[in-house]
């Protein structure tokens, strides 16, 4: 590599390290979150209140029900799906064997023989699924994205779809707090 892209590269890697640790002061800085409509289907409302419950619990800031009050929005999008997903197997083998015997002459008989097998095996099975996914945002007052994560979930052990990417969206921004904490 030539000196100027050395120099380039490094100027683009210090300019997305700054705007890392502008999102993270910005994102510390939050006392008052809003938790906007999430778009999606049906299931994006029940979503949101997950997600508030989650966050609530967290007591990283206080969530409003005030728009105007807030410090920040959350947004983004949401769907939790179940649906039956049906396997079908068929397994099957035939075997035959024929033998004849022809014998020559006047008045000779012929004789044959046949035997023949088979056997078919099938099955069938369904398997419930669920799965939530949920990609959210958290916009500051002047409409610029402070912070963003997409997470997704087929269930845990003793939660649901829902509750457990509520839960990893919580904890992604937890983690991201205390990468704040740290830069101060």
């Amino acid at each position: 590599m030539t000196r100027v892209t050395l120099v380039a590269l490094a100027a683009m890697t210090l300019s997305a390290r700054t705007i890392e640790e502008t999102e993270l002061q910005q994102l510390i800085k939050l006392k008052r979150v809003f938790v906007d409509r999430l778009t999606g289907g049906e299931t994006a409302a029940q979503m949101r209140d997950i997600i508030i419950a989650s966050l609530e619990s967290s007591k990283l800031f206080v969530i409003t029900e005030n728009e105007e009050k807030a410090d920040a929005i959350l947004r983004g999008a949401a769907e939790d799906l179940a649906y039956a997903e049906q396997h079908s197997t068929s397994d099957g083998a035939i075997s035959h064997l024929s033998v004849a015997i022809p014998r020559s002459g006047y008045g000779s008989r012929a004789g044959s023989a046949s035997v023949g097998y088979g056997d078919n095996e099938s099955g069938h099975s369904t398997e419930r699924r669920h799965e939530a996914i949920a990609s959210v945002r958290l916009v500051n007052r002047d409409g610029d994205v402070i912070w963003s994560t997409a997470q997704e979930s087929i269930g845990a052990k003793y939660r649901g779809a829902s509750a457990d990417a509520a839960d990893k969206i919580t904890s992604r921004l937890k983690d991201d707090f205390e990468k704040a904490r740290t830069l101060k």
